[in-house]
């Protein structure tokens, strides 16, 4: 059985959907509803921009989901997935790409997720850090003794986890994460505090948007990051997306999840590569292979 897996912010590059949008007349449409949706002009960023352009949150959420659900859209009948998921960001370009969303309803959502994270991040100075080679229960207990906000944000692969919260309590988190005998417990230079409660104002925001979005069911199972569970009714598949920027993303569950549920094939659809490498972490056993064009 195939899975189809889609990435998140964090895998963007510059050129990103330059060969889909000049190879492919499907892509070249969609791109180009995209630049109307939007209002500018995100091709040329995507194709001819800076990292600086990329790495804003307005642009980078956009982009990568452009680049998954257009490359899903031009796969055409090889496109047969038994089930999809996707890392954060991505999991809006997996509903997409499964039919539970409208292109033009999915894109609108990421460009609004986007804004409102962004804002979000302005109201207090917060950051992420990757924690190495240390047993998930025992970050979970530390992110916990801890008086601050810090809190498990994503469950990437055994031995890789990523904590999230204010800036002294991820910074002390980190410092007893080491004594612990975590490898590494590095800050990321990601602009705040994803998949935290202080994300809460965005979820607040984002909520009424998702709210008012029609939700269809999807060709397979969904397999959400709030409980790594295989979704396929609308109403659970919208109330796991409202839970989804305050609650952790649960990667590793949902691929052992998955190979559970039969798939021995991951198919990456996206920028990069990032969700191949963790696949091939959490199981050795299966295959975990790119989508190109």
């Amino acid at each position: 059985m195939k899975a189809y897996v889609f990435p998140g912010q964090g895998s963007q590059f510059v050129g990103m959907g330059k060969e889909l949008y000049e190879n492919s007349p499907v892509a070249k449409d969609l791109f180009e509803k995209a630049n109307q949706i939007l209002g500018f002009r995100i091709t040329d960023l995507m194709f001819e921009g800076t990292m600086e352009d990329l790495r804003q949150t307005k642009v980078t959420q956009p982009a990568v989901f452009l680049h998954s659900v257009i490359l899903a859209k031009t796969l055409g009948e090889s496109f047969q997935p038994n089930m999809v998921a996707g890392h954060s960001l991505g999991e809006f370009s997996a509903l997409v790409a499964a039919g539970a969303l409208s292109f033009e309803d999915g894109l609108v959502l990421v460009s609004k997720r986007a804004m409102a994270m962004q804002k979000a991040c302005e109201i207090e100075p917060s950051t992420m850090a990757a924690v190495l080679a240390l047993d998930d229960v025992k970050v979970e207990e530390i992110c916990a003794g801890i008086d601050g906000v810090v809190v498990p944000a994503n469950y990437n692969c055994p031995g890789q986890l990523v904590i999230s919260g204010d800036i002294p309590s991820v910074e002390a988190a980190c410092e007893q994460m080491l004594a612990a005998g975590a490898k590494r417990a590095l800050k990321l230079p990601v602009g705040g505090a994803f998949h935290s409660p202080l994300m809460e104002p965005a979820r607040i925001e984002l909520a009424e948007a998702i709210e008012a979005t029609e939700f269809h069911t999807p060709v397979c199972p969904v397999y959400q990051n709030v409980d790594a569970k295989p979704q396929t009714d609308p109403a659970v598949i919208k109330a796991n997306l409202l839970k989804q920027l305050t609650a952790p993303v649960r990667w590793t569950q949902s691929v052992q999840n998955m190979i559970a549920d039969g798939c021995d094939t991951f198919i990456e659809v996206g920028p990069g590569a990032v969700l191949q490498g963790l696949v091939k972490k959490i199981n050795k056993e299966v295959v975990a292979e790119v989508a190109t064009l």
